[in-house]
């Protein structure tokens, strides 16, 4: 049997864009991740795919952070912690992720991404909520 692959080339991250968050898939990914209670919990080779896939997550939720905040004023509260919970994304994701800790750090990442990607997202008005619901 023949399994062929293609690479997507995106340079301008044009798709992930246009693409919607799996942010259910994210929250069942962090949740499972957080209740590990033990590296025996996770073979070693699996941590680190693991952390890959966490890095790969919190990176585009931290894209779509770093985007709301952009449209925040520059003295907006809000737009201020985006951009202190981005730093420390940026922080933890330039280290290798080689142990169920880092994994661990990494879930919980992609929890407080979530939460400011929450705060930080400006709110729809209540007329286009309602149009915009069946």
């Amino acid at each position: 049997m023949s399994t062929t692959y293609g690479v997507l080339y995106d340079p301008e991250g044009r798709l992930a864009a246009e693409l919607p968050l799996d942010r259910e898939t994210h929250e069942r990914v962090v949740r499972t991740a957080l209740a590990w209670s033990s590296p025996l919990d996770v073979p070693a080779d699996d941590v680190v795919q693991i952390g890959l896939l966490l890095a790969g997550a919190a990176r585009v939720v931290a894209d779509e952070v770093r985007a709301s905040a952009a449209l925040r004023a520059e003295d907006d509260g809000r737009r201020l912690f985006a951009e202190l919970i981005l730093q420390e994304a940026d922080e933890q994701l330039s280290e290798p992720c080689t142990s169920l800790h880092r994994v661990q750090e990494r879930a919980r990442l992609i929890r407080s991404l979530y939460e400011r990607l929450d705060r930080v997202r400006p709110a729809v008005p209540s007329d286009e909520a309602a149009t915009a619901s069946p």
